[in-house]
């Protein structure tokens, strides 16, 4: 006879009843805001729900917010995200145009002694997992011609855990997403830039990849 596992409460982990079945981003945004799908939202400051127009056509997908986006409750708002409007802005690419979100909505850290400098950590597969009812709700207002997906965890978000962003970026994909036929076109996220040690060469790579974005939208 099969035995059973018990359930661990991560297992658990899931945005979906805090999802509402209907309305437009505003709605989405008010119920995200007490969201408790997993336990990032503890120890976060605040929701940061994606910005940006019902009908752009380019979405762009990062990772989480960051120490910045979670003090002010927007995303992109830190040095990544003023990076990121100058290479798509070098791309040929309107940053106001676009829509901006995340995989994962609450800022994940540690500190390194106590009351200490907030330290970004990446989200696991199961809290990203928790957090894609919010994403998937926002692909199917928006309805994106272009997803723009901005690094690996992104990546691992949208397309699973064996992504490997330098083995696909700058190329357009076409998958399947949340039931939806999407375009997508995979490059690095822009924090990766800040952190290299030739960060105009990596910028020029980021503004490369986002010139074939721009190419795709015509």
């Amino acid at each position: 006879m099969a035995v059973t596992k018990p359930r661990t409460p991560e297992d658990a982990y899931t945005a979906e009843p805090f999802v509402p079945d209907h309305g437009g981003l505003p709605t989405l945004r008010e119920a995200a805001a007490n969201c408790r799908g997993c336990p990032l939202h503890r120890d976060a400051t605040q929701t940061v729900f994606g910005q940006g127009s019902a009908s752009a056509r380019l979405l762009l997908v990062g990772e989480q917010p960051g120490d910045q986006e979670d003090r002010q409750g927007k995303p992109f708002v830190g040095p990544a995200g003023k990076l990121l409007d100058r290479a798509l802005a070098e791309a040929g690419l309107d940053p106001a145009e676009a829509y901006v979100t995340n995989a994962v909505k609450h800022f994940k850290f540690t500190r390194g002694e106590p009351r200490g400098r907030r330290i970004h950590k990446a989200p696991s597969l199961r809290e990203m997992s928790a957090c894609g009812p919010w994403l998937a709700a926002e692909l199917a207002i928006v309805r994106p011609e272009l997803i723009v997906v901005l690094g690996a965890t992104a990546g691992k978000a949208l397309l699973g855990s064996s992504f490997r962003v330098g083995e696909v970026r700058g190329t357009l994909l076409e998958r399947e997403i949340h039931g939806r036929a999407e375009r997508l076109l995979p490059t690095v996220h822009p924090s990766s830039v800040l952190r290299s040690d030739d960060r105009e060469s990596a910028l020029r790579g980021l503004v490369a990849d986002l010139e074939v974005a721009a190419r795709a939208l015509g």
